[in-house]
């Protein structure tokens, strides 16, 4: 029987900045990078990004407690945070990723966010996506 999966991630994306520079100016080591407009030409763009995230887990997902883990990392350099979406120009997301499985008798995870969550983003002008998807039956 396949499980259901999920994590939560948060990334900044821009047009022609090195993620690199995220990186130093907030101390934290990203789970992912896109370098793609780093060294683009200006008259023709193309988004980097620079990402962190949570492990991939299965079974009893708690949206609420992964999104809450990931907050904690970045909330301590939200001064800096702030100032590099400002200079930069990035859009700050968190995205939930979710692999339903149909083999789960009608159990789901609940998505959701808590109040610390909510004000967080808000501050620093995050959007919210939610991806899932129906995994296949095994």
């Amino acid at each position: 029987m396949a499980s259901n999966e999920g994590r939560v991630h948060f990334s900044l994306a821009g047009y022609n900045f090195n993620p690199d520079d995220v990186t130093r100016i907030l101390g934290i080591e990203p789970t992912a990078v896109d370098r793609a407009g780093a060294q683009g030409e200006l008259d023709k763009p193309v988004i980097s990004s620079w990402e962190i995230s949570t492990e991939i887990f299965t079974d009893d997902l708690d949206v609420y407690e992964l999104t809450n883990e990931l907050i904690k990392k970045i909330e301590p350099k939200k001064d800096k945070l702030m100032e590099l979406i400002k200079q930069l120009n990035l859009s700050p997301r968190v995205g939930v990723v979710l692999l339903i499985s149909p083999d789960q008798e009608g159990t789901s995870p609940d998505v959701g966010f808590g109040a610390r969550a909510i004000r967080f983003l808000a501050e620093i002008g995050a959007f919210i996506d939610i991806d899932y998807q129906i995994s296949r039956r095994v």
